[in-house]
């Protein structure tokens, strides 16, 4: 049986950025009618675009 932890909530910054409109509009259609907010959506496009970015990474420095 796995041993229950309380979750630790990470620390969060609060940061303004601006989108283009057509974008938000493109990012509310992916998320309506899910339990997902837009916040949670681009906070986890983000970390999925860095993850892709390390790999890549260390795909070149493996072919150098």
């Amino acid at each position: 049986m796995k041993k229950f932890k309380i979750p630790v909530v990470p620390k969060s910054v609060t940061k303004s950025i601006r989108f283009p409109s057509k974008l938000i509009e493109e990012v509310n259609e992916a998320i309506h009618g899910t339990d997902c907010t837009f916040t949670a959506f681009v906070v986890e496009a983000v970390r999925v675009a860095l993850e892709n970015l390390r790999e890549e990474e260390e795909e070149q420095s493996e072919n150098e």
